[in-house]
């Protein structure tokens, strides 16, 4: 007895590659053969596309039209969407799989989800996407071009990357900003320069906070996820306000203090179109040196430099000179130790150390 086995192609390619494939074998153009088919040109083209499903009534037409059954149009449409269900299943775990979920948790970024579809739906509406796809469009492709190209855990950093600077520009949206203006916030600077010397986050962030608003800067402090290794972000988010986004990554105002002068170097320098990430393993670049040296100036101006090579190394110096130029003396420490005048270990109890309130 001969034995008939069911045809169950592995197919993964949308049935709309079977439509144009017999439309073009029948030397009909779309337009011509939606016109036969009396389909409108939209529902032809999503047809092609994989974007509408296959009817009983489309099946028909595809029959008397292109040939093959009506069963086979609808087991070519179900079979491509059990697969390109399971597909996208799988690239959604893969995706949330790389997501620092537990901080996002943590931190009161995300609210805690049972159910996997929920969750993905919860990290989806946090980054303002409405897929996958879109969120590697949106963010990792723009990352790729600016940081971590020589990593080898490339994927998982930059999961946690684009997680910190999402979460900024969120908190940013809820900042009412004055329209940019660069002037302003170049001559901000000095006043800016003596918040270095309070003591408390509490009490300088905010006014930090207020003399960046007014001039079209959003600056906010976001608390880094594990695998995330930045320090600093700017970006314009509109042609009217700027965002300067900070992790107090280092804990300790001397790389605190920079890390916002560096910021504030690009968004002075650099232009309106630019996106700027400073971290380890992000690469160097001309733009990173012009910033640096920016930092620095403001910092410590040339006209102490001479006096800061001079200076004795012990702690008593250090708070007088820095008094004399009205910083705080764990910003010199930090100078003193880029210089190499100073071990990365020495003197460090100069330097005011913060922590995250849990």
């Amino acid at each position: 007895m001969n034995k008939t086995e069911a045809f169950t192609p592995d197919w993964v390619s949308p049935p709309g590659e079977t439509i144009d494939a017999l439309i073009t074998e029948r030397g009909l153009t779309l337009s011509e053969f939606a016109k036969r088919a009396k389909l409108n040109d939209e529902l032809a083209i999503n047809l092609i596309q994989g974007r509408a499903p296959i009817t009983i009534s489309i099946a028909r037409k595809l029959n008397r039209h292109l040939g093959a059954s009506v069963e086979f149009w609808i087991a070519r449409d179900h079979m491509y969407r059990v697969r390109a269900d399971a597909k996208l299943v799988a690239e959604e775990k893969t995706w949330i799989s790389a997501l620092p979920i537990n901080e996002m948790t943590k931190f009161g970024w995300l609210t805690p989800h049972p159910r996997a579809e929920d969750e993905v739906s919860a990290c989806l509406e946090f980054f303002g996407v409405p897929d996958v796809s879109s969120w590697h469009k949106t963010y990792r492709s723009k990352l790729r071009e600016y940081a971590f190209r020589t990593s080898t855990s490339f994927e998982q950093q930059a999961a946690a990357v684009v997680t910190w600077i999402r979460q900024g520009e969120r908190e940013a949206d809820e900042i009412l900003c004055a329209d940019w203006n660069r002037s302003a916030f170049h001559e901000s600077l000095g006043e800016i320069r003596k918040l270095t010397r309070m003591k408390d986050p509490n009490v300088f962030i905010p006014k930090l906070r207020d003399i960046c608003s007014a001039v079209g800067v959003a600056l906010v402090a976001v608390r880094c996820p594990s695998g995330c290794r930045a320090s600093g972000a700017t970006r314009f988010v509109s042609s009217k306000k700027a965002l300067l986004l900070l992790s107090f990554r280092y804990l300790s105002d001397d790389q605190f203090w920079f890390s916002f002068f560096h910021e504030a170097g690009h968004l002075l320098l650099h232009g309106a179109d630019r996106f700027f990430l400073e971290g380890d393993g992000v690469d160097s670049s001309t733009e990173e040196s012009e910033a640096n040296a920016f930092a620095e100036e403001i910092l410590i101006p040339q006209k102490f430099r001479d006096q800061l090579g001079a200076i004795p190394l012990n702690a008593q110096a250090i708070i007088r000179f820095a008094t004399r130029i009205n910083i705080a003396a764990g910003i010199v420490v930090g100078q003193l130790q880029h210089r190499g005048q100073l071990r990365p270990n020495q003197l460090n109890s100069l330097k005011r150390r913060y922590q995250w309130a849990d």
